[in-house]
């Protein structure tokens, strides 16, 4: 019997990503599994686009809902929660079909790549504690002795994985960069079929975002926002730190108007966006969909089902 497919959906945020996942899923009596990072915290509904019950009609979603906002979360723990999730599916001969921006998540996921242990050892509390006693600095060139490829790649700034590489090889005997290489020597875990939404003219998925900004606001981020912090998520949590959240926060704080952050916000998500699309279009199994002006479902929900056929899914 031939496996059920892996359709991934990719694009940049507002692209019309869930819509077209859906309409696959119930073509191909299958399931969705978000990749996206934010999507993954409960009670963060409105800023992440989570879709709404309405909006899944019927589809089973995965992976939507399965941390608190004041949990750190990572590409390692998503795909050791996701992929028993896609081989659960695959077993039970139902389709597949992967949809989110995150592009990490989504390679990650498909590639069936590892990730370094991170064990409890107290380790990474050390390492920490020294950053903040000598600088950072002491321990990039402590890394520099151990993985100078890594070290020559990471910038004083970022201390996260400055940290991370130094801990990879305290408690493992590699370095970050030799983990990474035998993880990209293993062939891909999984065979997807890649679709990519984009659009003719930039403007028109500019213009998507600045539309969906302002719903955002008429559904009432504000007031999902601070019932977080009143909850006790911390200010300062990652989840807090995506583009739609941390504006706000620091108009709540007085550090800049609402209208200030509502800019701030589209002009952020533009640029994540552009960033989006530079990861993806490295991708050369991505086939790309063009949406033009005016945008029309149909067409597109066309051109995803005519390159299935051509890849010999049966719709």
């Amino acid at each position: 019997m031939q496996q059920p497919p892996i359709i991934v959906v990719a694009g940049p945020t507002a692209s019309g990503k869930t819509r077209l996942a859906v309409e696959l899923a119930k073509e191909l009596s299958g399931e969705v599994v978000s990749c996206d990072s934010m999507q993954v915290y409960r009670r963060m509904d409105i800023g992440t686009a989570k879709p709404t019950t309405e909006e899944m009609d019927g589809v089973v979603h995965h992976m939507i809902d399965v941390a608190e906002p004041d949990e750190a979360f990572s590409v390692g723990r998503y795909v050791a929660m996701a992929d028993p999730i896609v081989a659960r599916l695959l077993a039970r001969g139902k389709a597949v079909i992967v949809c989110g921006g995150t592009g990490l998540y989504a390679d990650s996921l498909i590639l069936g790549r590892t990730f370094a242990p991170v064990p409890q050892t107290g380790r990474r509390e050390a390492l920490e504690a020294l950053a903040d006693q000598a600088g950072i600095e002491t321990l990039l060139a402590q890394l520099a002795a151990v993985d100078p490829a890594s070290a020559a790649r990471l910038h004083p700034a970022d201390r996260k994985r400055i940290i991370r590489a130094l801990e990879v090889y305290q408690e493992t005997g590699k370095t970050i960069t030799q983990h990474n290489l035998e993880t990209q020597a293993v062939p891909p875990k999984y065979r997807a079929l890649w679709l990519g939404l984009t659009f003719s003219d930039r403007a028109m998925l500019y213009d998507r975002i600045d539309r969906r900004v302002g719903q955002m606001v008429g559904q009432g981020l504000v007031e999902e926002i601070q019932g977080l912090l009143a909850a006790g998520v911390p200010a300062g949590a990652t989840s807090l730190q995506a583009i739609g959240y941390k504006e706000p926060i620091a108009a709540l704080r007085g550090e800049m108007s609402l209208e200030e952050a509502w800019e701030t916000v589209k002009r952020e998500s533009r640029r994540y966006a552009k960033r989006q699309l530079t990861w993806l279009r490295r991708n050369a199994a991505i086939r790309w969909i063009v949406q033009e002006e005016p945008l029309d479902f149909a067409r597109t929900l066309e051109s995803a089902r005519e390159i299935l056929r051509g890849d010999g899914v049966a719709l």
